[in-house]
C-alpha cells in the first residue's frame, strides 16, 4: 500500500505536466523530492500515514508563507502559497468536523483522566495518534487547552 499513495502522486505530476498546470507540477515537485528526503532520512520507504505527516507539514509551510505574505501586503505570493496549499490538501484524508473532533478530544481527557493543562502532553499525544492525519495539530492543541482550563 506504501507505493500506491506515491505512485498517485507521480502519476498526478505526469497529468498536470501534460495539461501545462504550472503550479501543480511545481507543488507536486516538491512535495515528491519532501518525501524522498523524508525517506532517506528515515532510512527506507515510508508508510502512507508517514506520507501524510509529510503533506501536513508542506500544507502549514504554505500557511504560514501565506500570512507572512498578507501581512507583508504581497498579496500575488499569498495567493501563490495558498493555491499550492488547495493541491497539498487534496492528499490528506478528510478532515474532521469541529464537533467530531471536540467530541473526540473529550472522549479522550476522559480516558486519560486528564485533569488540568498539565496533562496537554499525554492527551495531545492520544487525540493525535486517532486523528492520524485527519485534523490540524495546532487545532488539536487550542483545543485541548480549552477543554483543560475549564
Amino acid at each position: 500500500m506504501g507505493d500506491s499513495f506515491l505512485d498517485r502522486l507521480q502519476q498526478d505530476l505526469k497529468d498536470a505536466q501534460l495539461a501545462r498546470d504550472e503550479v501543480k507540477v511545481s507543488t507536486l515537485r516538491l512535495l515528491l523530492s519532501e518525501i524522498k528526503n523524508a525517506e532517506i532520512a528515515k532510512g527506507g520507504s515510508l508508510a502512507d500515514e508517514d506520507i501524510v505527516g509529510v503533506i501536513q507539514r508542506e500544507v502549514k509551510k504554505r500557511k504560514e508563507a501565506a500570512e507572512g505574505f498578507r501581512k507583508g501586503d504581497r498579496e500575488e505570493q499569498a495567493q501563490k502559497e495558498e493555491s499550492e496549499l488547495t493541491i497539498l490538501q487534496i492528499y490528506l484524508p478528510a478532515q474532521l468536523t469541529n464537533e467530531e473532533l471536540t467530541k473526540l478530544v473529550d472522549e479522550t481527557i476522559n480516558e486519560a483522566g486528564a485533569q488540568s493543562l498539565a496533562d496537554l502532553g499525554k492527551v495531545m499525544g492520544m487525540v493525535m495518534g486517532k486523528v492520524k492525519g485527519q485534523a490540524d495539530g495546532g487545532a488539536v492543541s487550542a483545543l485541548v487547552k480549552e477543554r483543560l482550563s475549564k
